[in-house]
């Protein structure tokens, strides 16, 4: 079962990165190559504990639908988010938000999941899943990274 994990330093508050992470625009504006939208449950603004989303992508050349909730919340240090349903067999994924001793964000994903299909899916993961997912985390890290230093950079 793969672990990604993905540090990410932005040059803004803790609570400004907090939110955009939590975004359901700045999200969809993070994925528009895979033309990712959110087609029910929080459809707009800042999703919140408790709350789920049903994104709707195209991955791999196909359609496909992803439902997650909101598990767990501490504004502004943490979230994890779970899937719902989805092609995954189950995946968390945790947002763990710090202040450095420079005074930036340090943003860290953890998304902790299990391919369906057993063997076949752990042959998928080395092969090029995990890959794929941790250029996924990277993309939404750099939307939100440009977005909250494009702010800061106003105050």
């Amino acid at each position: 079962m793969p672990r990604i994990e993905v540090i990410t330093e932005v040059d803004a508050p803790i609570e400004t990165v907090f939110d955009l992470s939590r975004s359901i625009e700045v999200h969809e504006e993070g994925q528009v190559s895979k033309k990712e939208r959110a087609i029910s449950g929080r459809t707009l603004g800042l999703i919140e504990n408790g709350e789920s989303v049903t994104w709707e992508a195209v991955h791999f050349g196909i359609k496909q639908r992803l439902t997650s909730k909101v598990t767990k919340m501490e504004r502004p240090t943490y979230f994890r988010d779970s899937m719902i349903s989805g092609a995954f067999k189950r995946f968390d994924h945790d947002h763990i938000f710090e202040t450095n001793e420079h005074g930036m964000t340090r943003m860290i994903d953890v998304f902790d999941y299990a391919s369906p299909l057993g063997f076949l899916g752990r042959i998928a993961d080395m092969l090029f899943l995990e890959a794929y997912m941790t250029k996924l985390l990277r993309e939404r890290n750099s939307e939100i990274k440009n977005i909250a230093e494009s702010k800061n950079d106003t105050n």
